[in-house]
């Protein structure tokens, strides 16, 4: 029994909290390292204190979708673990800014750190589900248009949260710490907004939606009872479709691309734009190099919301595939580029072929895969799948710093190298095998 069509709106529901969660997940891109660094991180220690986000998905994703595949309450089977991290990831983001003023429990710089493992960690716990639940509610006719509308979702979030300390520093709120301080006014002032959006968009899918009953989703997903009873972990790895194995090898090369664009994106910008000095975290060009960040971050999200509307049609019309693979490349091309600009208004420019690359990321995978999942494995094997993100991210945070000192500490080559791996992943799309599984 095909599952039914859903209506724009209904579609739209599932994933409008990730718009929430997108904007927090963003301040924590764009700020992280400005955050850390005010608080006494080095450049050359900032990637590991990014491992603590690729470590708690890496632990937490396959078990909050192995719990939420056997879980069934009157909010649903996702939305109980969606609207739970996302209560925690708001009063993280509450609390990370104002590390400093809790050094009489710890040290600022470790109380910051705890926070960003805190935040990541139920980040990670509402985004898996959110994944697993358009996987569970749209049919295979519409699973194009469910993960792109997903990906506008995100997108949009991510410009408003990227945007944030930058409009607030234009509308007089303080850019630079004060007399004592670290961190300034417009970093904090943007995670508190960012954390009530998250809370009042999760709510609005949390209540807004309803997801199918067990019966009836065993009834639409054509789900056996064989497939029911292939629970065990192991059982699991054996039988992991083809399809995921292939795209780990593109997620590979894609996200230690991104990670590496995120932590050393405004370190680099300070060096080649501002002419920054290693070190100099409290001077106004610092500040500024890092509210540029969130400006070129935003369009780049911009971009992708754009081009995230697009894919289906492209999609249709050259194959997923295809679309993938020439939307990876151009995103390398892109980052490549930015070695080479010394113009803050230029980088504008590089952010177009960034947005498309990450418009793909988001919505092609995801679109490949549930296709060749069974249904009743949805949660776990998206869970699972998360490891594709988290592995190339941690080896890049603990190859970093050994990449940076072969670049003979220049940040802005990091973004080089970035580059380099994005355009692999996208050569990469060559080996991946779609697959589909008959749950309609």
């Amino acid at each position: 029994m095909k599952k039914p069509n859903l209506s724009f709106w209904q579609i739209w529901n599932l994933s409008f909290g990730f718009l929430g969660v997108q904007i927090g997940y963003s301040l924590q891109n764009g700020n992280t390292s400005r955050i850390l660094s005010a608080l006494g991180a080095d450049t050359e220690h900032l990637g590991f204190f990014w491992l603590a986000a690729p470590l708690a998905g890496l632990l937490v994703q396959p078990i909050v979708g192995l719990s939420s595949d056997k879980t069934w309450t009157r909010l649903g089977r996702r939305v109980p673990f969606i609207l739970g991290g996302a209560i925690v990831s708001a009063l993280a983001m509450f609390f990370m800014p104002n590390a400093e003023y809790f050094a009489y429990l710890f040290a600022p710089l470790f109380f910051g750190a705890s926070m960003l493992l805190f935040m990541d960690t139920s980040f990670n716990v509402t985004m898996q589900p959110f994944r697993a639940l358009v996987g569970d509610m749209v049919n295979d006719d519409q699973r194009n248009l469910g993960y792109s509308v997903q990906s506008f979702l995100i997108n949009t979030g991510a410009v408003l949260g990227s945007l944030l300390p930058f409009l607030l520093t234009w509308i007089g709120v303080s850019n630079v710490p004060g007399e004592g301080e670290k961190v300034a006014s417009s970093v904090i002032w943007s995670f508190y907004l960012g954390g009530g959006v998250l809370l009042i968009t999760v709510l609005w899918t949390s209540f807004s939606t309803k997801e199918y009953p067990p019966k009836e989703y065993e009834l639409y997903n054509n789900v056996t009872e064989e497939e029911k009873s292939e629970t065990g972990f192991w059982s699991l790895l054996l039988n992991i479709p083809l399809t995921m194995w292939r795209l780990a090898i593109v997620q590979f090369f894609s996200w230690f691309a991104l990670f590496l664009m995120w932590v050393y994106t405004t370190n680099g910008i300070a060096e080649n734009v501002w002419n920054v000095a290693e070190g100099d975290v409290r001077s106004a060009a610092y500040n500024a190099a890092g509210n540029w960040t969130g400006v070129i971050f935003a369009f780049y999200s911009f971009f992708a919301a754009v081009y995230s509307m697009l894919i289906p049609r492209i999609a249709k019309l050259i194959g997923r595939k295809a679309t993938y693979r020439w939307s990876l490349i151009f995103g390398g091309i892109s980052l490549i580029s930015m070695v080479y600009i010394t113009n803050q208004y230029q980088l504008i420019a590089a952010m177009v072929g960034v947005g498309v690359a990450w418009a793909a990321i988001l919505a092609m995978p995801y679109t490949i895969l549930s296709a060749s999942l069974p249904a009743s494995k949805m949660g776990v094997y998206m869970g699972l799948f998360n490891a594709t993100i988290t592995i190339p991210q941690i080896c890049a945070g603990l190859l970093g710093g050994l990449m940076l000192s072969a670049f003979g500490g220049s940040s802005v080559m990091m973004l080089g190298a970035a580059g380099v791996s994005m355009v692999l992943a996208g050569l990469s799309v060559a080996f991946v095998v779609e697959q589909k599984h008959n749950n309609d």
